[in-house]
């Protein structure tokens, strides 16, 4: 969503005419994104504020996809997560059944899993117990490895920047559950109940939004609203399938191959 469909608090142009070519041509989606600071239902309420309506099941977050992903390898009831953060992780993650606890202890049981997604407000100490913790054994995972996020004043730290941080002083890699990991597609697709073939994702990002789409083997728009250039496209060796200005573009070339 963040630099396809807006800027931070401001919806890119053709926002709305996009969403009525979906809904009047009955093409069904998903809004899949690596953004993990807000949930479900705070999506949903920022849509509405740009005159869209969308269904908790047409929104997809790498918060909601970790939590999921985790919950098909552990027993949520005897896990405990140590979360950097902010309430769209947390949430799924308790919904889920995980025991969230808050800081590192000596002498204590540590985390099993240290999950880490964008915390606006991450501090010293999070990132502190966050390495404790894995160093004494718990699984790193991240919702998503993006350096930047999109923002109506230009792209800022993201949670890449962080895990940074992390693999730095802990010498561990995260396992990645958002994009350009297939992972968060293929749920997309199970939810789609659509084939892989009969599917396109469309992003602003070659190596998240576009790779991911290679990875999981469907075709891709990129369009030029966000993160990468066409100038980028060339210093990859993987490509989109189509690249669009925008999503203007996009409404435009649905219509023409619906009609």
């Amino acid at each position: 969503m963040d630099g396809v469909l807006w800027e931070g608090s401001r919806a890119l142009p053709g926002l709305k005419d996009f969403f009525k070519c979906l809904r009047k041509n009955n093409l069904p989606f998903i809004l899949a994104t690596n953004n993990a600071s807000l949930t479900q239902k705070q999506y949903i309420s920022k849509l509405e504020t740009m005159g869209v309506t969308v269904s908790p099941h047409e929104i997809l977050t790498s918060s909601m996809a970790t939590a999921q992903y985790l919950s098909e390898q552990t027993a949520p009831g005897s896990t405990r997560v140590f979360v950097i953060g902010e309430q769209g992780l947390r949430d799924p993650l308790i919904e889920k059944g995980f025991t969230l606890i808050d800081s590192y202890q000596i002498n204590k049981h540590p985390a099993d899993f240290v999950v880490c997604g964008l915390d606006r407000s991450v501090t010293w100490d999070k990132l502190a117990d966050a390495t404790l913790h894995i160093r004494a054994g718990a699984k790193f995972i991240a919702t998503n490895a993006d350096t930047t996020l999109p923002t109506e004043r230009g792209p800022v730290l993201g949670n890449g920047a962080i895990l940074s941080a992390l693999q730095s002083a802990t010498e561990v890699s995260p396992l990645i559950i958002g994009k350009p990991e297939p992972i968060m597609y293929q749920q997309a697709i199970k939810r789609l109940k659509t084939d892989p073939e009969k599917t396109i994702a469309i992003g602003d990002r070659l190596n998240t939004d576009i790779l991911g789409a290679v990875n999981t083997g469907i075709r891709s728009i990129m369009v030029l609203t966000g993160i990468s250039s066409e100038e980028h496209i060339k210093s990859v060796d993987y490509q989109p399938t189509w690249v669009m200005s925008d999503i203007q573009a996009v409404t435009k070339a649905l219509d023409i191959c619906i009609k």
